[in-house]
């Protein structure tokens, strides 16, 4: 995906197993973030940076959608334990994250393994998307103070 392509209607199940559509959002921009891992540092300061920034975001007019290949039980543990007030899409067959082209061959301490890359796309109120945050942009700790700068 890239900017100018229409993203997909169908994005996955949430962490409750309800299917989660772009179309339910109509007429608002939604910031759809990718990420690796719940619970994990990184992970856990994009999560909470959005979280305390919230309201800010949506008086600009942005739904919060995150994705990770984590299980839907995880995210509730996710959810729970840091008090997210978004929505966690449970990609567990992988099917978004490679429809996204986040999903590749990373690197950590010389070891190779498949994983997601931390992406962020912002989707306009057509479902159009309009920027994307690469891996190397993203500040996790200040990611929703990035979004709102734009």
């Amino acid at each position: 995906m890239k900017v100018g392509d229409k993203a997909p209607d169908l994005l996955g199940k949430d962490e409750n197993g309800k299917e989660i559509r772009l179309s339910d959002y109509k007429g608002k921009k939604v910031v759809l973030y990718f990420y690796p891992k719940d619970s994990t540092p990184g992970c856990t300061a994009e999560a909470c940076s959005l979280r305390d920034n919230y309201s800010e975001l949506q008086k600009s007019g942005y739904i919060v959608i995150g994705v990770s290949i984590d299980s839907e039980q995880s995210h509730q543990k996710f959810i729970a334990k840091n008090n997210l007030p978004f929505t966690l899409i449970a990609d567990t067959d992988k099917k978004l994250v490679e429809e996204f082209g986040v999903w590749g061959e990373k690197t950590l301490a010389g070891r190779k393994y498949m994983g997601t890359f931390r992406t962020t796309f912002l989707i306009n109120e057509e479902g159009v998307i309009e920027k994307i945050f690469t891996p190397k942009e993203i500040k996790t700790k200040e990611h929703a103070t990035q979004i709102l700068a734009l």
